[in-house]
């Protein structure tokens, strides 16, 4: 039985010394669709349900932590516990009661660290899960046999923010690299972005026959010369214009 040093133990009886051992494969973040605070969420899984999660993250920087991690809780469906043995670890995540707020900068570097420690403690590989089955790290709405109706949880906002900055953060910081070091400076992304060579010459191109790719940033070139010229042109049109007036 494992507990993350950095959550306050509010440890569940019964579930904590009955439910089956597992070995976990898979890190499942959700939302519990109300603004609770740690000790609230362990108050619900003790009074009010038969289901728990392993972990509770509030808005205010607190992680509760209410099964230890190598025994199971039933927040997952299907992933909760394998025939195999192994299974995944849950943590709830306050939030609105629509789930469509963002993570707030606590709740975030609460999930990175917790995804950091399941990394080292129990070997969950630095990956996002390719099936429900795969071990790596998801989100509950990920696949259907991690729910038993379906559902969009954690919901858009959180979804994207795992993709964008949970995940790689776990990955940067679980490897020790900072998380620059894995992200393109400036000029690297202005030059993968709009010098690759790659995108067929327009059809017009007088050169396409020895050019036949271009970069994105030649076609803003040729855009702005042909907008320029346009310009030109219309600029002697209105003198011409303006003379044929004044000689009428």
């Amino acid at each position: 039985m494992a507990w993350y040093p950095g959550a306050v133990k509010m440890e569940l009886q019964p579930e904590s010394d009955r439910q089956a051992a597992i070995r976990p494969t898979q890190f499942i973040i959700h939302s519990i669709v109300a603004p609770w605070t740690a000790r609230r969420t362990y108050e619900y899984w003790r009074d009010s349900t038969n289901l728990e999660s392993h972990f509770g993250v509030d808005y205010m920087g607190t992680v509760g932590q209410y099964i230890g991690t190598e025994t199971r809780a039933d927040a997952n469906a299907g992933a909760n516990r394998r025939p195999d043995g192994t299974g995944a670890v849950s943590a709830e995540t306050a939030s609105n009661t629509n789930a469509t707020d963002p993570w707030n900068e606590k709740q975030l570097e609460d999930l990175i660290a917790i995804g950091v420690w399941l990394h080292k403690t129990h070997g969950i590989p630095l990956r996002i899960c390719r099936s429900h089955s795969d071990p790596g790290f998801g989100y509950h709405g990920m696949f259907p046999q991690w729910s038993t109706d379906g559902t969009a949880c954690p919901g858009p906002a959180r979804i994207r923010q795992f993709r964008e900055v949970v995940f790689p953060a776990i990955v940067a910081r679980a490897t020790d690299r900072p998380r620059e070091e894995n992200s393109m400076d400036k000029a690297e992304m202005y030059a993968a972005v709009w010098e690759q060579d790659k995108a067929p010459a327009p059809d017009s191109s007088t050169t396409k026959g020895d050019n036949p790719r271009w970069a994105p940033v030649s076609f803003l070139r040729e855009i702005y010369d042909a907008i320029a010229a346009l310009r030109s042109d219309v600029a002697k049109l209105r003198s011409e214009v303006a003379a044929l007036k004044k000689g009428a």
